[in-house]
Order: C-alpha cells, then sequence, then structure tokens
C-alpha cells in the first residue's frame, strides 16, 4: 500500500471516529437539548473528510461526505429537525463511510451513489425550517441585519426555549484584546450559549477596541451583571420554566497535541530490529563467558561485562520505549462497542443501561484491533438474546431497563476484559442436553458445569435450542475463542439462570516482544510465554492419578489436569521419576505441563509459521534464540482447550 494511502486512511479513520462520538452525544441529548457545539463539531469533521479526500483523489467518499456535510448544515441551521429518524439515519451513514474507507484497505471500492441518493432523498423530507417564530419587534432590526444564517437560527431556537438574550459591549485595550475576548468568550459559555461577536466603534476611545456580544443563558440579567463589568442590555427576558438547557461547556473535539501518527508497520520492523540486537546482546554475554573460561585472567572480560551491561539496560529502554509507542487506552474500544449497544438497543426496543469501567487501561495496538470483532458479537448476544424484553423483565421482578458492563483492568502481564449482562443467563442443563445429542460428552460422564459451558465455544454448536441464549448473526462462538486462541488469550463464562452472564477475556498486553520460558522434553527445546504460567512445581510420577481418561494431580486440595508434553506431540521423553510440571491458566482453566528440564527465562520475539503451517495446532508461532536456535512457541490455550476434552489416544498432529 502506497504511503500517501495509508496517510489518508489512518487520517480519514480518526476523523470517522470523531463523527461517530458526535453522533453517540446527539443521540444522548436529542430528546432534551443537543448542543450546538456538538452539532458543529460534526459538521466540522465531515467538512474536513470531504477536504481531505478530495486532495488524496478519493471520488466516492468526496461525493458521500458532500452531501453528509449539506445534510448537516440544515441540521445545524434547524431546517432539519434531530429526532430518532434522523440520529438512525446519521449512525447507518457513519457505517457507510466506514465500509467505504475499509474498502480502500482491501482495494475493493464500494459502491456509493445509492446512499448519496438516499442522502438527498431523507435530506429533502426532513426540512422544516423555522416556520411560525417571528422576532420582528424583539430584536432591533439593525442587529438581525448583520446576523449570518446561522446566528439567527441560534437566536430563534434560544427564545424559543425561553432563554434570556442579552448582548454585552464590551471595550478593551488594543494591544491585550486577543486574550481579553477569549477570557470574556470562556466566561460566556460557562454560562450560556455565545450567538455572535460584533465589533462596535460606538463610544470607544483612541487605542482600545470594542465589541457587541450576543448570548443566550437561562439565567437572568441580575446574575450576569454580578460578574460582567460593563453595559449589559436585556434584548428578551429569560423566562424560567422546568426545562432549561444546562450550561454549555467550551470544548472542541480536536486538541492541539504534540503528537504524531507512526505506522504501525514501522515499529513491527523496529522490533524486528530488537529482536536482533536482543541476540547480538546474547552472543555479546555468551561470547564473554567463553573468554573467561580459557582465558580467566584476560583484562578483556572487564571490557566485555562492561559493553554487555551497558548494551543490555540501553536495549531494555529501547524496547520499552517502542512497546509504550504501540499501546492504546481500551476506551477506543469501548467507544466503538457503546456506539453497537446503543444501535442495537434500538434495533431491539430494549432499553439498555450501559456502564463503562476501566478505560484507561493500555493493550497493544495489534490485539486492541483484533479484539474488536469478538467484543462486538459478545455484547450483540448480551442484546439480542442475553437481555429480556421489558414485560419478561418486569415478570421476574427486574428492572425493565436491561444492563451491560464493560470492564478492563490490568493484571500482572495480562488485560482482563469483562463482558456482564443482567438478562436470562445460560441454561447449562440445555446445553449439556444438546452436548450429548451431538456425542460431544457421555451420558454417563459426570461433567463439571464449566465444562459444559466451555463447549459453547465449539464450531457448529449453536443451534436452536441455544440459539436464544449463543447465536450472533452468523458469526459462532467458536470464531470468538478463535481469535483469543490466536492472540495467546484465555475466555471463561459465568452464568446464573435468570441472574445474568459474565463472559471474561484474559490477553497479554502486547504480542511484540515476550518473556518466556524456556523447556525441554526430550531432545527437543520449547518456549511457553511467561504471562500465561502461574507457578512451577516438581511433581513425582506417582502422584499422578487417571480419571475418566484423563491424568490428574491433586495440588493444594484441587484436581489439576495433567498432560505430558511428549504425549501431546509424539515425542521420546526422560524416564525419570520426578519431574516438572508447568501450571498455565487461569481460574478455573488451568491446567499443568509436563516437562523434562526448565532451561531458563528468555526474551523472545514470535514470528508467525507462515502459510503452510498455518493449520498446526498447539503452536503460537516460532522464536530466535541463542546461536541462532529456532524454537517453536506453544500455543497455551489450545493445549488447555484440547487437553481438557481429549479422551485417551488423541492426538494434535
Amino acid at each position: 500500500m502506497k504511503a500517501s494511502k495509508k496517510e489518508f486512511i489512518a487520517e480519514a479513520e480518526d476523523l470517522l471516529f470523531e463523527c461517530q462520538q458526535c453522533v453517540l452525544e446527539i443521540q444522548d441529548t436529542y430528546l432534551t437539548a443537543v448542543s450546538p457545539d456538538t452539532i458543529n463539531a460534526l459538521f466540522r469533521s465531515m467538512h474536513t473528510l470531504k477536504g481531505l479526500s478530495g486532495l488524496f483523489g478519493n471520488q466516492g467518499i468526496t461525493d458521500i461526505s458532500h452531501a453528509l456535510e449539506s445534510l448537516l448544515d440544515d441540521i445545524r441551521l434547524g431546517k432539519v429537525p434531530v429526532t430518532e429518524d434522523a440520529v438512525d439515519f446519521l449512525f447507518k451513514s457513519s457505517d457507510t463511510l466506514s465500509s467505504a474507507i475499509n474498502g480502500l484497505k482491501e482495494d475493493a471500492p464500494v459502491d456509493l451513489s445509492a446512499h448519496i441518493e438516499e442522502i438527498k432523498n431523507f435530506r429533502a423530507s426532513m426540512q422544516a425550517g423555522e416556520k411560525g417564530l417571528d422576532i420582528q419587534g424583539l430584536i432591533d432590526d439593525s442587529i438581525l441585519r448583520v446576523l449570518s444564517e446561522y446566528e439567527e437560527h441560534r437566536l430563534k431556537a434560544n427564545i424559543k426555549t425561553r432563554n434570556g438574550i442579552y448582548l454585552f459591549n464590551a471595550i478593551f485595550d488594543l494591544s491585550t484584546f486577543d486574550t481579553s475576548l477569549e477570557e470574556l468568550t470562556k466566561k460566556i459559555k460557562e454560562e450560556g450559549e455565545l450567538i455572535s461577536t460584533l465589533p462596535t466603534s460606538t463610544g470607544v476611545p483612541d487605542g482600545s477596541i470594542g465589541f457587541n456580544l450576543m448570548f443566550a443563558s437561562s439565567q437572568n440579567a441580575e446574575a450576569f451583571k454580578q460578574h460582567f463589568s460593563g453595559n449589559l442590555e436585556v434584548l428578551v427576558p429569560a423566562k424560567h420554566t422546568d426545562q432549561q438547557i444546562a450550561p454549555k461547556q467550551d470544548h472542541t473535539v480536536r486538541s492541539a497535541t504534540t503528537t504524531v501518527r507512526v505506522d504501525i508497520d514501522k515499529l513491527d520492523r523496529i522490533l524486528n530490529t530488537i529482536g536482533e540486537l536482543t541476540l547480538a546482546k546474547d552472543a555479546v554475554k555468551r561470547i564473554g563467558a567463553e573468554i573467561e573460561e580459557s582465558h580467566p585472567h584476560s583484562p578483556l572480560i572487564r571490557d566485555i561485562h562492561k559493553i554487555s551491561v551497558s548494551f543490555e539496560r540501553r536495549l531494555s529502554e529501547l524496547q520499552d520505549e517502542v512497546l509504550a509507542i504501540r499501546m492504546v487506552p481500551i476506551g477506543q474500544i469501548f467507544s466503538r462497542l457503546a456506539q453497537v449497544i446503543r444501535r442495537y438497543s434500538r434495533e431491539t426496543g430494549k432499553e439498555i443501561d450501559l456502564t463503562l469501567y476501566g478505560e484507561d487501561t493500555e493493550v497493544d495496538k495489534s490485539i486492541a484491533e483484533e479484539i474488536i470483532d469478538p467484543l462486538m458479537h459478545l455484547v450483540r448476544n448480551s442484546i439480542d438474546h442475553g437481555i429480556e424484553s421489558a414485560e419478561e423483565r418486569l415478570g421476574k421482578g427486574k428492572r425493565e431497563q436491561g444492563a451491560i458492563v464493560l470492564k478492563a483492568a490490568q493484571k500482572g502481564n495480562h488485560v482482563v476484559i469483562e463482558v456482564i449482562d443482567d438478562g436470562r443467563g445460560i441454561d447449562i442443563a440445555i446445553v449439556r442436553k444438546k452436548a450429548i445429542e451431538k456425542g460431544l460428552i457421555d451420558p454417563d460422564a459426570k461433567t463439571e458445569d464449566r465444562e459444559v459451558l466451555d463447549l459453547v465455544f465449539a464450531p457448529g454448536f449453536s443451534t436452536k435450542d441455544v440459539v436464544s441464549e449463543l447465536s450472533g448473526r452468523g458469526v459462532g462462538m467458536d470464531v470468538v475463542k478463535e481469535k483469543l486462541s490466536m492472540l495467546g488469550g484465555f475466555t471463561e463464562i459465568r452464568t446464573r439462570k435468570n441472574e445474568g452472564t459474565t463472559i471474561t477475556l484474559t490477553l497479554p498486553i502486547t504480542l511484540a516482544i515476550i518473556n518466556a520460558l524456556l523447556v525441554r522434553a526430550g531432545k527437543h527445546r520449547f518456549a511457553i510465554p511467561l504471562s500465561a504460567i502461574s507457578e512451577i512445581i516438581v511433581i513425582e510420577l506417582k502422584d499422578i492419578q487417571t480419571i475418566e481418561w484423563k491424568n490428574v494431580y491433586y495440588l493444594r486440595g484441587e484436581m489439576l489436569p495433567i498432560i505430558d508434553v511428549g504425549k501431546i506431540f509424539l515425542l521420546e521423553t526422560d524416564k525419570n521419576d520426578q519431574t516438572f510440571a508447568v501450571i498455565v491458566g487461569f481460574g478455573r482453566r488451568k491446567l499443568g505441563i509436563v516437562v523434562d528440564e526448565i532451561i531458563a527465562q528468555h526474551e523472545i520475539v514470535i514470528k508467525s509459521l507462515g502459510n503452510y503451517l498455518k493449520g498446526l495446532s498447539g503452536f503460537a508461532g516460532a522464536a530466535e534464540i541463542g546461536r541462532h536456535e529456532v524454537i517453536l512457541v506453544l500455543d497455551v490455550e489450545s493445549i488447555i482447550e484440547q487437553s481438557l476434552t481429549r479422551q485417551e489416544g488423541a492426538s494434535y498432529v
């Protein structure tokens, strides 16, 4: 992809995100009073997108953004009312723009002509104007003549809502008027809405400059006279009612920062270089150790040691800085999910109370992009099939409004995301019955509820009997599981019938450079991500028991499933009475992986196995260590998944 195309897509996605945030705010406030600042911010972002797409020659996006800009101009001028239909149409248009931008990424242009025509038709059908409101006589004609169409619209809108209209005459010293006017403007916006700023020469002494500032507020004139020193004229007095416009806040969608956008591919290349430097660092340490063995009194040893320590420290600092650049707040994902939740709640007619926690929690950009689709699938399930209808909820003694909670928190080297709803929950008995029918479990087997719930992630398990709990618009829960496994993450379901469901996703903070534990099984060495390991224990083989074809080890009174790496990959291993077990996984999904030797902890950069070995189960990738030795990195989640359901004689390969 050309650099210019990447630049356009990145900037367009930022502008589209700003637009979506504005539409969300409009949706939340359109029944009371939409802030004109929000509509103006949306209009500006769309205008910028139109100019940007024209500059880069993307005519389709230019045309649709121009059509939307015209619609938004009508909205800000009051010619098109902000209704539920208008909000829905803005959401739909946002989705169309998103599809068009994604089409550019994949070199698959989207035909936008139909939607452009739809925008024009919608605009024509919704145009209303300010009919029926005559402000002649209320406001002096000399003032009305100098107002723009937008300013006149905002004047009428505030008179309609019974706000007071005031004209404040301010005179500033010519040398400092810019900062003084900015401070006054900010103060006015804290109390109401600034409609117009008009220069005036009446009564202005030499060396000064004057302005007439027209503004609206629900406050009466006396409140302003206490805060503003100068001539304040009441054009239309405030008429207090139960409904008053909330004080307007001075905010903008964009903020001036010192940040620059960096292509993630460039950071990946830097990390690859860091990986190579890590190998060089290890080589320096190894060479120093070899020289010390053969020439213990050589003066070179001290120099090599000093260089090695300095090299390692600086490399670690560089690595930390690059990884920090890749981190983004999880709140960006939550904002996109909020759009999905609000949209689907409207489509399904279910009121949803959305609560967010931990938006500042950070995760690697590549992981953030990969996890958005599984999370969207989960929240859609919660709305479609988890949250009951209002009538059903009231019949169960619940609040009419359903609740969805999105939580994120850092836990060690992991980010834990929870999707919680207070819906009807999952009926484990139905899941167990269907699993038996499909031959996934033995009818006579004593299967724990946890194992039964894990079966909902099995491919093709979503059937008609359980679709009310688990289905999801053409995407199965197995896809969610597969995506988490690919990222080295874990999933867990907790549910109580008629109380709700919690799905927990545990993800590594980054996939770039990770700490791993090197282990040996027979003649082969493997790497296990340290973030997946909870502890390492020494066990006696005689203490391993077999229950229902599964090997288990009682660890502190709990039954821990055990599997030998040699049996997983059909390898010849040592035949010692005592061995090591690496405990991986979290919560109730733990597994002991038996290995012959614990070698050392090592920083690794995981490389893909490539398309040829893409379907190979049990491996997350490969890494290079030592003297350019390539070792395989175990896919802990897939090993856990297959081991917990694996019967005697099953194989991974």
